[in-house]
């Protein structure tokens, strides 16, 4: 099984989203057949805790405009791992050390890579 239409719309948006918000890394993976809960995670990254809730709000309201709303949001608080689910995704939004530390990439490596849009850039600092 692969991620629906539908959950590669959200990724696209998610992932425009945080690159608005200049994220570090955004990759996205197809975990629908590895996961029965969610079609996709995206991961992106930033080198401090306010950037980390800036990217959560543009990824919220990116979504939002598309009708995706939330349906659990954990994280927030501390502003190092924000993890927002969609249902069909989930998006995790990570402090820059908390992502080296947890190489979710690695966990998930053996997942297709989801292709991105050519406007959404990873930002280097």
């Amino acid at each position: 099984m692969t991620a629906t239409d539908h959950a590669l719309e959200l990724v696209h948006a998610a992932a425009r989203a945080a690159s608005d918000k200049l994220a570090q890394q955004i990759v996205a993976f197809d975990v629908s057949d590895q996961l029965a809960i969610t079609d996709a995670f995206v991961l992106a990254s930033a080198t401090n805790d306010r950037q980390v809730k800036a990217i959560v709000d543009e990824v919220e309201d990116k979504l939002r405009q598309v009708g995706a709303k939330p349906i659990r949001r954990e994280g927030e608080r501390d502003g190092r791992w924000v993890l927002i689910d969609y249902g069909e995704i989930v998006v995790h939004i990570q402090h820059e050390e908390e992502r080296q530390f947890y190489a979710l990439e690695r966990l998930w490596r053996d997942c297709p890579t989801i292709a991105l849009p050519a406007d959404v850039v990873s930002h280097e600092r």
